[in-house]
């Protein structure tokens, strides 16, 4: 009797566990998951990260590029903390692949405590209090807007829609990853049209977590630029050193050890977002474009992934749209 009563019992609750909603692309070369946004069963949906486009599997050639960088979540976490073999993540750090931030909000500055103001790609958000903001902090969403997605075979686009009265923020944002067909070539095209009568002035940085097959970072790793590389302070010399226009890793990364810089040095045209990871499987190698100039450029790696993280500049007057591209290669179609 008691083991018949549990079998339903078991069956109930597994049905009630669902993996968020996500599209499968291939082309032939490629195979990725893709997480759509959805406010209700949505992989991402704390307010620190745009809740589209982000990857959480993405294969290629027998080798795995995007996953978890971390093995638990913790709501009472800030940011991320270590817990011997673990690395406990919280609900606004918990992204994954190609993750994207608006890093500036808009509005903030000038509502009032209880007010709103918008984050791009997250939605109306709660202002607390008269302290700064924090992109780790959980703000209450108020609008997360009107999200769609359409996919294909070897595409996903999701589009969120969004207005806010309180600052005279509107726009449409519209995210499409493409996996070019019969090539190891993956295409992120963005639109963002202001649609309110204030203006969109705000920046975009490409977090890029980066979990080459599971492995921890490794002697060999190199990070090469088509610039020669300036930092206000560079990394441990035990751990990664700079060597021209390179970022060259010394030894496995262990423990709470990290490479963590600020890069400078780049110019002022698109030419300089040409970002080549080469780890010592050189099969495994990727390249990263983009048709925008940067703004900032920053290198965060940890014992689980490698994340190199270029920023743009975003400015939108009313009625305008802004648009930027990434393309992403990998193994032989990295090369010139």
């Amino acid at each position: 009797m008691t083991r018949l009563l549990l079998v339903p019992l078991v069956l109930g609750c597994a049905a009630m566990i669902q993996p968020p909603p996500a599209a499968d692309l291939s082309n032939g070369v490629i195979d990725a998951t893709v997480y759509l946004p959805d406010a209700a069963r949505g992989f991402y949906r704390s307010t620190r990260f745009d809740w589209s486009g982000m990857i959480g599997r993405l294969d290629h050639a027998g080798h795995h590029y995007y996953g978890p960088w971390f093995t638990k979540r913790d709501d009472r976490v800030r940011d991320f903390v270590y817990d011997g073999a673990d690395i406990v993540v919280s609900a606004q750090s918990g992204a994954v692949g190609p993750a994207e931030e608006f890093q500036r909000p808009l509005g903030y500055e000038t509502a009032p405590a209880g007010g709103t103001f918008v984050k791009v790609g997250v939605g109306v958000l709660r202002k607390f209090d008269a302290a700064a903001y924090s992109p780790f902090r959980p703000y209450d969403i108020v609008d997360a807007g009107q999200w769609s997605s359409t996919t294909t075979a070897n595409s996903v686009t999701s589009t969120q829609r969004l207005k806010d009265a309180m600052s005279g923020v509107g726009y449409v944002y519209e995210k499409t990853i493409r996996l070019t067909p019969g090539r190891a070539e993956m295409v992120i095209t963005h639109r963002l049209r202001n649609t309110g009568h204030a203006v969109i002035d705000t920046n975009v940085y490409d977090h890029n977590f980066l979990v080459l097959d599971h492995a921890v970072p490794a002697p060999g790793l190199t990070i090469r630029l088509p610039f020669t590389i300036e930092t206000p302070q560079a990394p441990a010399p035990a751990l990664a050193e700079i060597d021209g226009s390179a970022i060259v890793f010394k030894k496995r990364l262990e423990g709470e050890e990290r490479v963590s810089m600020s890069i400078r040095g780049f110019g002022e045209t698109a030419a300089d977002y040409d970002i080549r990871i080469e780890p010592p499987a050189r099969d495994a190698a990727m390249r990263i474009r983009g048709d925008r100039p940067l703004s900032g450029l920053s290198l965060w790696s940890i014992r689980s992934n490698v994340s190199i993280e270029p920023f743009l500049d975003i400015h939108v007057e009313p009625g305008a749209t802004f648009t930027w591209t990434y393309t992403y290669t990998w193994s032989d179609e990295t090369r010139p």
